[in-house]
């Protein structure tokens, strides 16, 4: 049946939750391109025929092959902006740094995107705010007090806040430090914010 392998490209994004990535289905895109091909090349022909043989009786199924050829080119292009929606939120949740279970699910076009949005968002930053930038990633919540208490999930090494003191942060440590200098590593798995 026709458009099968495209609405199961969609289906497999519906299968997984909005905060994850699936794997890139490259095989399943491959084949949905394939349908596509073939579906454009009986057309040709159906065409050549019916415009040289004057065969009207051809036109329904060139109008059926056409649909769907537009349906595969709709869900190809909805499977591939979902992900780069998807991308770009975890750009916004992890930072500019993403974990290798998350870049292993990316194609190598999609790596190449997060890239220059990356590269695109710090040149923004840096463009606003003074000289320093700001640094719009951070208190995505407004924040109900501006230190916090955090544990060390893992060994980091020294962390400097801005009055010059530097902190080792070893796992199981337990600090008070401003909100805003470790919310980043908050969402890198490196801090847990203690709620006490």
């Amino acid at each position: 049946m026709f458009c099968e392998k495209a609405i199961e490209l969609i289906r497999e994004l519906h299968r997984v939750s909005d905060g994850q990535l699936p794997a890139f289905n490259e095989d399943g895109l491959r084949q949905v391109l394939q349908e596509m091909e073939a579906l454009y090349e009986q057309n040709q022909a159906d065409v050549s025929e019916a415009k040289a043989a004057g065969r009207a009786d051809l036109i329904p199924s060139i109008k059926l092959r056409h649909c769907c050829l537009l349906r595969n080119q709709r869900c190809v292009v909805a499977y591939l902006y979902d992900r780069l929606l998807r991308i770009r939120a975890l750009r916004w949740e992890y930072g500019s740094v993403l974990p290798a279970n998350v870049r292993f699910h990316m194609s190598a076009e999609e790596v190449q995107w997060f890239g220059q949005y990356k590269k695109s968002l710090a040149s923004f930053m840096r463009s606003i705010g003074g000289q320093e930038g700001l640094d719009v990633t951070q208190d995505m919540k407004p924040p109900k007090s501006l230190y916090i208490q955090v544990r060390c999930l893992k060994d980091h090494g020294e962390f400097e806040i801005d009055d010059g003191t530097v902190i080792l942060l070893k796992k199981n440590s337990q600090h008070f430090l401003p909100r805003w200098k470790c919310e980043q590593l908050i969402r890198q798995g490196v801090l847990e914010h203690v709620m006490s």
